[in-house]
């Protein structure tokens, strides 16, 4: 059993607690936030009432082994290392970090203190990444890949009206690519490793963060091409093209349907998921936990996003405090 202690008390967070819980493997110990008052509020549903907003007392507590942080994305690598050095194993959400470097950092630290460290990336964990896997043989030779994420923002309001959300803060290492972004950057890599080249373009606002982008990752003998945007809505599906045939799918972050179609049939290949898609990440941290053991597969992967993401955001002026 998992004691298990939260940074974040956003709604991710909720959907993560809802998620462990479902597993039965974890028990929700305690709770930092920055502040008490929120953090009482958020551990009455879980009957919590271990709270903190000192990090360093939280890192310190006994009552808990391993913690899921879901604090702005500046914050993952100083809370997960503090953290890690007092023996805490850490389910940390994507991105990892703010750059590469600090990426790499973590893991090292993770090695050192013999802990585990997870990036908590959902999609190849749920069944339907499994199913689109499964099925790449049925393409043939493959010849490009269009993924597509564009959803326009609920703080981008805020942002125009002339407020600073931490959707479009530098400050907290945000902007598009490092947040819907990262979804597609991650399942090119996940399904084909690290790219020959990448090529990006973005649009930034006057916070200097990208409000919107494309991203062209090279391989071999095909390309990846990426849309991502956080200032506007797109319908249009994701697709893996073959020489055979191709599989398009319906909202690449959670793969929720999978067709696998060429000019003479279409048909539908993908899976019930559970409707919390949290719920598989979290049985996957816990087997990583109970075996005291990193995969080197994950790592590479999180490490190469990183690089990835590190690389786009020079190539189109995308500067994070951390950077320096």
């Amino acid at each position: 059993m998992i004691n298990l202690g939260i940074i974040g008390t956003n709604w991710i967070t909720e959907q993560f607690i809802d998620a462990a819980l479902e597993t039965k493997k974890y028990k929700l110990k305690s709770i930092f936030s920055r502040t008490i008052e929120r953090g009482i509020d958020f551990g009455k549903k879980y009957q919590c009432s271990s709270i903190f907003n000192d990090i360093d007392e939280f890192a310190k507590s006994k009552d808990f082994d391993s913690v899921y942080i879901a604090s702005p994305n500046s914050l993952h690598a100083p809370y997960a290392i503090k953290l890690m050095n007092h023996g805490k194993n850490v389910i940390c959400e994507k991105p990892l970090s703010s750059n590469y470097e600090l990426s790499k950092q973590m893991f090292d630290v993770a090695k050192s203190n013999k802990v585990v460290l997870f990036e908590a990336f959902t999609t190849p964990y749920n069944p339907n990444f499994k199913v689109l896997k499964e099925n790449l043989k049925s393409l043939g030779k493959i010849r490009s890949a269009s993924f597509s994420y564009c959803q326009y923002s609920s703080r981008y309001l805020k942002f125009l009206n002339g407020e600073n959300p931490n959707t479009f803060n530098p400050e907290f290492s945000n902007g598009s690519i490092m947040d819907i972004g990262y979804y597609m950057v991650a399942l090119a890599v996940e399904l084909w490793g690290k790219p020959q080249n990448v090529q990006a373009f973005g649009t930034l606002l006057s916070s200097g963060v990208d409000a919107n982008g494309q991203v062209i990752m090279s391989y071999h003998d095909f390309n990846v091409v990426i849309q991502h945007s956080k200032v506007s809505n797109s319908f249009v599906p994701s697709e893996i093209q073959g020489e055979k045939a191709s599989l398009v799918i319906q909202n690449l972050n959670i793969i929720s349907q999978i067709k696998l179609q060429n000019k003479d049939f279409q048909k539908d290949i993908g899976v019930l998921q559970n409707d919390n898609r949290m719920v598989y990440e979290a049985q996957e941290f816990c087997q990583r936990v109970e075996k005291k053991q990193m995969l080197e597969q994950e790592i590479n992967r999180s490490l190469i996003v990183s690089e990835v993401l590190t690389e786009i955001r020079k190539q189109i002026g995308v500067v994070f405090p951390d950077d320096d």
